[in-house]
């Protein structure tokens, strides 16, 4: 064996040769040769791999490129003891998000027999977006980022048509898991864009006190829009669908419109009509909306006088406000809806009688939901929320009342919060329903003789008159 006292300096004489060699060719041969030879070889070098790499830029043109975005969420539930940096992140409430950090190398296997290896590239940018004309928000940050997806070429078509769209529907589940519901408002300078909260409305269909019948119809109804993609797209109709909630205030429009958007996952994106200015303006906001998600427009007939289709044109509004009935009508059911997917339409009214019957007919607003007075099973529901009940000696009596009283959930849930004790809080609600009664028997008999006075009134004067 050598001696390896005359092993080590040969190796430092090497090593301090190539220094020198490189050095030299730094100072003595110009740029352009040097990249030029480097270039050359690995062209050669490239002839003889049977490797192809694909490249993932983060954004294309001024967009942000779905694919890039698909990969970072996909690949951070890959995340292996092979990896020496991670990032991890949290936005809100929403859960941990985890990501390669740059220079990170990760393999993956697909179907058991595609092997491809994930590597996060960034890149410093220098002065001008020249250097990478495809991305043009190079030159408002300090570097790009892309990743480089290598696999071996025989594997290309399968890459190509199965794995990235496999990581494309991924990713949209990981998202789903990791969302947090927002309610968001347009905002009518675009500059301002969509200004959004976290929904942290606890309502869920488990908890919604509503007609039991009414409420599985309805959930039924939604899962089946959920998924049908396929059969709306078989059918040749927009991938959308529109819910009339109807009824007397405090009967739950707004706790059923949470309880969808936790059903679903959907975003709730709020329009006050009263604040846009035109149709245009409309349409400008109705399309900044995502797919997957909700246009709720609360109290529809009050918000603003929508014209008649048959003198919107007779007689032009003066007002800030211009606009019309038949442009709500194309925005939410004529071509202009199809340019999203998976869109829940819910108007809100406590008079479904003014609604022009154009706005509310199938296909506009699909289901007509009646937000009635609270029923019997709307009460056990709300009894067994607040004090976990499903039976008591009291319910018997209550609910004879609620047969006869006009009541609201919202009236029966103020009565269920002023005690936390059940016995104490359900003779509460019992004393405010026999007050209740006895108000609206007093009404009713007002309006009896109001009515009976009329009638003996006109009856003398056709007698007078006779």
């Amino acid at each position: 064996m050598p001696d390896t006292k005359a092993i080590l300096p040969a190796i430092a004489t090497v090593a301090a040769s190539a220094m020198l060699l490189r050095s030299i060719a730094n100072d003595f041969i110009p740029d352009e040769f040097r990249n030029y030879f480097f270039s050359s070889l690995h062209n050669i070098s490239r002839r003889f791999s049977s490797h192809l790499t694909i490249v993932i830029d983060e954004f294309q043109g001024l967009s942000l490129n779905e694919v890039f975005e698909a990969a970072e969420a996909y690949l951070g539930t890959l995340a292996t003891p092979s990896l020496q940096r991670i990032k991890v992140s949290k936005v809100n409430k929403e859960k941990l998000g985890v990501a390669l950090d740059r220079g990170e190398e990760i393999c993956d296997v697909y179907e058991d027999h595609v092997q491809v290896m994930w590597k996060f590239v960034c890149t410093k940018v220098e002065s001008s977006w020249a250097t990478n004309p495809g991305d043009l928000n190079a030159s408002l940050r300090s570097e790009t980022r892309s990743y480089e997806l290598t696999f071996h070429k025989k594997h290309k078509e399968k890459v190509l048509n199965s794995y990235l769209p496999y990581i494309l529907d991924r990713s949209k589940a990981i998202k789903v898991e990791r969302k947090v519901v927002k309610l968001c408002t347009i905002d009518q300078y675009e500059c301002y864009g969509t200004q959004e909260v976290n929904l942290n409305h606890p309502m869920t269909f488990e908890l919604l006190a509503m007609d039991m019948e009414i409420k599985k119809v309805l959930l039924d109804d939604l899962n089946n829009f959920k998924n049908g993609k396929e059969f709306y797209r078989r059918i040749g109709k927009a991938w959308k669908r529109g819910y009339l909630l109807y009824g007397p205030p405090g009967t739950g429009k707004s706790s059923l419109i949470a309880a969808i958007a936790n059903h679903l996952n959907y975003d709730i994106y709020e329009l006050e009509l009263a604040d846009v200015g035109s149709n245009s303006d409309l349409k400008r906001r109705l399309l900044a909306m995502p797919d997957q998600s909700m246009l709720v427009i609360e109290d529809i007939d009050c918000t603003i006088n929508l014209q008649n289709r048959e003198t919107e044109n007779e007689a032009p509004s003066t007002g800030k406000n211009q606009v019309t009935l038949s442009g709500l009508l194309n925005l939410i059911d004529g071509l202009w809806s199809c340019c999203t997917d998976e869109r829940i339409i819910i108007f809100t009214t406590n008079h479904k009688e003014k609604l022009d019957p154009a706005l509310v007919r199938p296909g506009r607003m699909d289901m007509h939901i009646n937000m009635s007075y609270c029923t019997l099973s709307a009460f056990k529901q709300l009894t067994f929320n607040y004090h976990g009940l499903s039976h008591h000696q009291l319910f018997e009596q209550i609910e004879g009342l609620i047969g006869e009283v006009k009541v609201t959930a919202a009236e029966v849930a103020g009565e269920l919060m002023k005690s936390r004790d059940a016995q104490t809080s359900l003779q509460g609600l019992i004393n405010f329903l026999l007050e209740k009664k006895n108000q609206q028997e007093i009404v009713r008999l007002k309006l009896t003789t109001s009515v009976q006075k009329k009638s003996i009134h006109k009856e003398e004067e056709e007698e007078s008159k006779g």
